[in-house]
């Protein structure tokens, strides 16, 4: 099937679907660029090449916490990842967690992807509430935010450490949607990872997953409602919303 057909089949509401009020975006590649931490891997020693691998591991660990019932930060699993990484890194010197420090300290630097300052307005001037919901720290979103100049336009920015459940947990949605008073079928999971969308959709949320450049959406997984390649096309296709004074 070609995206086009794709978005033919689930990019559009049924008859029937409760009107959208709230749209939940994940922040970590969704809404930030991860790009420049390849380069901080490279002033480190490392190959830039491992950054996909290192982010990878952390959201790993973070599930394997939820699932058997405990957890943990972001920072904290990414400070242990980097070590471990580092430290089986031939050819690089240097302490470990300079290194490691070094690269987490480009987290608070990073920027939005070029299209969702654009997006973000669209969705707000269709009536939406706008909440994040991140595996990450949700105080570098704010300033991931504050500096495209955006910030004030969400109702909520949350992360895991209020829930304690790293998504694809469903209490971390349901936390999402209660902080703006919505039910779960009110609002649309916005997510460049399927597992996300899928995530959401099995909590009771609608999901649209953003290709950036992605192909393929894994077929095990349960199909997003809407396909986008940005932010800023996913606002245009989403259909209007009742407002938040509406029943």
């Amino acid at each position: 099937m070609s995206s086009g057909e794709s978005e033919s089949r689930h990019g559009a509401a049924h008859p029937g679907d409760p009107a959208l009020r709230a749209v939940v975006l994940d922040v970590n590649e969704t809404l930030s660029d991860f790009a420049p931490l390849r380069r901080r891997f490279e002033e480190t020693g490392a190959p830039g090449d491992l950054m996909p691998t290192w982010f990878a591991g952390v959201l790993r660990d973070g599930f394997a916490l939820t699932a058997a019932g405990t957890y943990a930060d972001f920072a904290d699993l990414a400070r242990d990842g980097l070590r471990a990484l580092l430290a089986q890194t031939g050819g690089r010197t240097g302490d470990v967690d300079e290194a490691a420090a070094h690269i987490l300290g480009g987290l608070a630097r990073l920027e939005v992807h070029p299209d969702v300052p654009e997006g973000v307005r669209l969705l707000k001037e269709a009536g939406h509430r706008l909440v994040t919901m991140t595996n990450g720290d949700p105080t570098l979103t704010v300033g991931l935010l504050e500096r495209a100049g955006i910030c004030g336009q969400f109702d909520a920015i949350l992360g895991v450490s209020g829930p304690r459940r790293w998504k694809p947990a469903p209490e971390a949605y349901h936390y999402a949607v209660r902080s703006v008073d919505v039910r779960p079928c009110e609002a649309v999971m916005v997510a460049v990872h399927p597992w996300d969308v899928d995530g959401a959709q099995r909590a009771g949320l609608r999901g649209a997953w953003l290709r950036r450049g992605s192909v393929h959406y894994p077929r095990v997984m349960s199909q997003p409602a809407w396909t986008a390649e940005d932010l800023a096309e996913l606002a245009r296709s989403l259909p209007g919303t009742r407002r938040g004074g509406d029943g």
